[in-house]
């Protein structure tokens, strides 16, 4: 006679149960993913041919994702660990992306920085092709050439002799814009050191409803950081992080990179406030791109 049934048995054929019917609607989102991708492919030549200028598919949404994680994590309850939640929608999110059109990263990753490839790839999913650069200036190109969606780059530093945010300061429409902060979903088992990495793409920057700007602020004349801040936060641009550039010719510009806590876009009025405030003093001002403010846990993986 069989061995009778256990009530462990039973727990374990409802696992497998749930376990058929998350993979069903993995299955059933993926095709979904494709509908959307060919309404989408529709609807952008549509575009080109009205407009009489063909269309570049646009695939990656990191706005999007962002609210997606953000509506995950408002309802999630019980012991599963959130981090793991949002780790599992990353790892699905690039995958999806994919399934739309080619996806790569170029990371700046060298021997000694190990911990970007890290963050990258906890971001970015275990699948997607990426590749290890040895300087930002090179993942700027990788995108700016198309060789590489995505660039990951370090978190811009105060002490940078050579900063490679300056190179975004452009009005060019190949040049890269920031859209992302990492880690956005938690630091996890990442080696390393423990600054953040910015993500940069030709794609725009959209609001989330919790949103960080990056405006990249040419001055013809000198003007302190104090002045520079108070003309910003009257005129409603509320500054959160500040870092300048000298150009070596004493004569030159200075460049400053100014993280601002709101979304802004190129119609925002307070630009033209914040630029009727400096007077006489020669401003140029470009959207260097932003990004939805991260995703906040208690816990560290790292830590025990």
């Amino acid at each position: 006679m069989p061995p009778p049934k256990s009530p462990l048995d039973d727990l374990r054929r409802e696992i497998d149960h749930i376990d058929d019917t998350i993979h069903d609607l993995l299955m059933r989102r993926t095709a979904v993913v494709e509908r959307v991708g060919v309404v989408k492919s529709q609807i952008e030549a549509a575009e080109g041919q009205i407009s009489g200028n063909p269309q570049t598919p646009i695939y990656l949404r990191p706005a999007r994702e962002a609210v997606i994680l953000r509506r995950l994590m408002a309802r999630h309850a019980g012991s599963f660990p959130a981090m793991a939640v949002a780790r599992i929608w990353r790892e699905m999110i690039t995958a999806f992306t994919r399934l739309q059109g080619p996806f790569a990263v170029a990371v700046y990753a060298p021997e000694d920085r190990r911990g970007f490839w890290d963050v990258a790839r906890d971001h970015f999913g275990s699948v997607v092709p990426m590749t290890a650069v040895n300087s930002p200036a090179a993942a700027i190109r990788a995108v700016s050439e198309g060789t590489a969606t995505v660039g990951v780059v370090p978190y811009p530093a105060e002490d940078d002799a050579d900063p490679w945010w300056r190179f975004l300061v452009s009005s060019d429409a190949r040049t890269p814009r920031v859209v992302a902060r990492l880690p956005f979903a938690g630091r996890g088992n990442a080696r390393g050191e423990d600054r953040d990495a910015l993500a940069i793409a030709l794609v725009p920057h959209e609001p989330t409803g919790d949103d960080r700007t990056l405006l990249g602020i040419e001055l013809g004349h000198d003007l302190s950081r104090g002045r520079l801040k108070d003309h910003l936060e009257t005129s409603g641009l509320a500054p959160t992080y500040f870092c300048t550039w000298h150009a070596r010719d004493p004569s030159g510009p200075s460049i400053h990179l100014v993280e601002v806590a709101d979304f802004v876009d190129h119609t925002d009025p307070r630009l033209a406030a914040f630029a009727g405030r400096l007077g006489d003093i020669p401003v140029r001002i470009n959207i260097v791109g932003g990004y939805a403010v991260p995703l906040h846990f208690s816990h560290d993986a790292r830590k025990v």
